[in-house]
């Protein structure tokens, strides 16, 4: 938290809110930051006249100034069966590896933290093939709280239905912000990314935090074992991975080249993570090129 807390999450687009903050407002105010001259015109208060132009050009211009806001965030937490996946070469927390909901936890809270710190509003939705949780985004001091209890209180459960609940969270929210999608992503690339495509369409900023575990994206299993379906009960089978390995990554690296280009073409940030990586290293590393970004 300590590496995480010195980097500020900066939006990248203009931003609604209703406090004065980090971020650039849409709205026209007359706070610090010049912003362009229009021409005065009857009944605008004459407090605002650039005094200095006028005696360049004999002519009136008032200043327009940028307001600062504060962003207003919705974190997207994944509940469903496979985020319980917990593989062995995960990083460890107190001993134990992570399973991908942990982990995918982790980054929900250490970016719920960072973002209220910036006096920035946060909300939280977790789901799985349904809305769970829906609390909205608020700035409270009593925030950090709520929004822990109810991503500490969430176990993953039923099976993923992204795509639905992604265009019910865009209807439900109805002023545009930032949106943190963190989930494995386990439904058909092309519904998840006319879902994505609904909030771009919202006018909604989106960062896309893609938790995998390392054994998903290596197979590097070698013997006949059983692979469990954790999304369904009972549904199991039995295989020999080696002969499977090459049609399965195959098969991964197509899905994840298609999540990616979709994301690339719509503005969106794209982040992958491996259960493999400690998350506080790969989020502060995410973040500090997030704000090398929005600083140029």
């Amino acid at each position: 938290m300590a590496k995480i807390n010195r980097i500020e999450l900066l939006a990248r687009q203009t931003v609604e809110g209703f406090i004065s903050g980090r971020h650039q407002s849409p709205y026209r105010g007359y706070s610090a930051e010049f912003a362009e001259h229009r021409e005065y015109a009857p009944g605008d208060d004459l407090r605002d006249l650039d005094w200095q132009v006028y005696a360049k050009s004999d002519r009136y211009y008032i200043k327009q100034y940028i307001e600062e806001t504060n962003l207003r965030a919705t974190i997207l937490l994944d509940a469903s069966g496979s985020m319980s996946y917990r593989g062995e070469n995960a990083a460890k927390h107190q001993g134990q590896p992570l399973s991908k909901f942990e982990y995918a936890r982790f980054l929900a809270a250490s970016l719920t933290r960072l973002l209220l710190n910036q006096q920035d509003a946060v909300g939280l939705v977790t789901y799985d093939n349904a809305i769970r949780n829906y609390i909205p985004s608020r700035t409270r001091t009593n925030h950090m709280n709520v929004l822990l209890e109810a991503m500490f209180n969430t176990t993953p459960g039923e099976e993923s239905a992204l795509a639905p609940v992604f265009h019910e969270v865009a209807e439900r929210i109805h002023r545009r912000g930032l949106l943190i999608i963190i989930s494995d992503l386990f439904d058909k690339p092309e519904e998840i990314l006319k879902a994505l495509h609904h909030f771009r369409f919202r006018k909604h900023e989106i960062i896309l935090m893609h938790v995998m575990a390392d054994e998903e994206l290596t197979f590097p299993f070698k013997h006949w074992s059983q692979f469990q379906d954790l999304e369904q009960n009972g549904n199991h089978l039995e295989i020999d991975p080696e002969s499977l390995r090459s049609a399965y990554l195959r098969e991964v690296r197509t899905f994840l080249d298609a999540i990616e280009k979709g994301c690339g073409e719509m503005r969106i940030d794209y982040v992958p993570f491996s259960t493999r990586q400690d998350f506080d290293l790969a989020l502060a590393s995410y973040l500090a090129h997030r704000k090398s970004l929005v600083r140029r």
